[in-house]
């Protein structure tokens, strides 16, 4: 799986996060932003997946 965030939207998601070293030798910076991204992608995709299920549901 490919994460493909653009600098723009990592910088705003760093300045939300902006957390001391990580104590577990992991980025966790850089961890949470991935996770942070590809939640809003999925929300993203499930509110169009949820607009496109009531457009259906309507016309029965």
């Amino acid at each position: 799986m490919e994460f493909d965030i653009t600098p723009k939207r990592y910088e705003e998601l760093a300045r939300l996060i902006a957390q001391a070293e990580s104590p577990v030798g992991i980025d966790a910076e850089k961890t949470h932003i991935l996770i942070l991204d590809k939640l809003e992608q999925m929300n993203t995709h499930l509110q169009r997946l949820e607009e496109r299920l009531e457009r259906l549901e309507s016309r029965s």
